[in-house]
């Protein structure tokens, strides 16, 4: 059992004492002494009062120290930037936004991060911990590294990492935005569930999937890529992918405000979409219903084939509210299977435009309090502290 290991124990945030971590582990109370000991140095893990005596002098008591570093998470869109300053337990300390579009370019999209993290730091840098990030596209996640995104240009294969690491030399954590928003909305609003799909309505219709627990990016980081699965209604038409019948050709955002214009509605697109329904049009009520209808469609195979807990409905489009999501529930609970459906539960995004960010933020968190990290951290600090008896 290593220093990771009781860290865990204690990240929970409940005080114990090194005696009642003895008692859980099964290790020697000295050798608990000596890794909680490590923690306090990493500043992971900090005293907590004493506890009750029995006799004698109260045991004292240690705890998870969330303050100990911060990160940064950033959620990159198609027309807009989001990031927020984040303890270890995922509270957020600050927040920004700002317009900004994508299709500028990695140079000025990510001098944008560089200078928006030194203002959300500022004299906590030393304390900086690790910065996550989500694009707005198809993500090599071993390298961060964007691969053919298609409303990027100059993007593909672009070393975010590295240059984001000129200037904050700090682990870099990379992902595309709808795993991300999984993320965020799985670790915010539903916690002690390990099988949730989020999808996204937006310009484009993508999942991001966990299962187990775990975020599953497939092999090439295109796991989830709902806008391109073939649909019946679709038939014929042109995808911007180059294929015909896919369900983003006839239920994302720009799909269903180019339905709307045709039928003589002033709409551009998912924005306007919304604001119509708001409104009470019914076209608009219909065109998003049949969306919703397609969507599901897509949606009731995913459901058969890894069963989820939980299928969270978000992105621009998703604030059409019961429109979308009544269309999508009818074919969902038509179409699975009877047992795949008998605890599902189809619900809107509760984090909103705040999914990505908590989501890029929790990534980063995820990989600082990793065992991983941890040990290495931990390797270092006796290093320091051998070195010293040493000399």
């Amino acid at each position: 059992m290593q220093t990771s290991d009781i860290f865990e124990l204690l990240r929970d945030g409940r005080p114990r004492t090194r005696t009642q971590l003895a008692q859980l582990t099964g290790l020697a109370r000295s050798t608990v002494a000596a890794r909680i000991d490590v923690l306090v140095r990493l500043g992971l893990v900090a005293p907590y009062g004493d506890a009750a005596s029995t006799g004698g002098r109260p045991p004292s008591l240690f705890a998870f120290n969330p303050g100990a570093q911060v990160v940064v998470g950033v959620d990159i869109g198609a027309t807009h930037a989001r990031a927020v300053l984040a303890d270890l337990s995922g509270a957020l300390l600050a927040e920004t936004r700002a317009p900004l579009d994508v299709a500028a370019g990695p140079e000025e999209v990510l001098g944008w991060v560089r200078r928006t993290v030194d203002e959300l730091v500022g004299a906590d840098a030393a304390r900086l911990g690790a910065i996550g990030m989500g694009l707005p596209g198809p993500v090599e996640h071993s390298t961060g590294r964007p691969i053919n995104p298609p409303i990027m240009p100059g993007w593909d294969r672009y070393d975010v990492v590295g240059h984001v690491q000129r200037h904050h030399p700090v682990p870099v954590l990379i992902d595309n935005d709808v795993n991300i928003m999984a993320l965020g909305e799985q670790r915010t609003h539903w916690p002690d569930v390990d099988d949730l799909v989020f999808i996204k309505v937006a310009t484009g219709i993508g999942a991001g999937i966990i299962s187990g627990g775990s975020l599953q990016r497939g092999a090439q980081g295109t796991a989830g890529d709902l806008g391109h699965v073939r649909v019946s209604r679709a038939d014929g038409m042109v995808c911007r992918c180059g294929n015909e019948g896919c369900l983003e050709a006839i239920a994302a955002g720009p799909a269903v405000a180019a339905r709307l214009r045709e039928a003589g509605a002033d709409v551009t697109g998912s924005q306007d979409v919304v604001e119509l329904i708001r409104a009470g049009d019914l076209a608009a009520v219909q065109a998003v219903r049949d969306a919703g209808r397609d969507i599901g469609e897509v949606v009731a195979t995913l459901v058969n084939l890894i069963n989820p807990s939980v299928v969270v409905i978000g992105g621009r489009l998703a604030a059409a509210g019961e429109q979308l999501l009544a269309g999508i529930r009818e074919v969902v609970y038509r179409r699975s299977l009877p047992l795949a459906t008998e605890h599902l539960r189809v619900v809107p995004s509760a984090a909103g435009e705040q999914a990505g960010v908590l989501g890029a933020a929790a990534l980063a968190i995820g990989h600082v309090l990793s065992p991983a990290a941890i040990e290495v951290a931990s390797a270092s600090v006796g290093s320091k502290v051998g070195g010293r008896a040493a000399k």
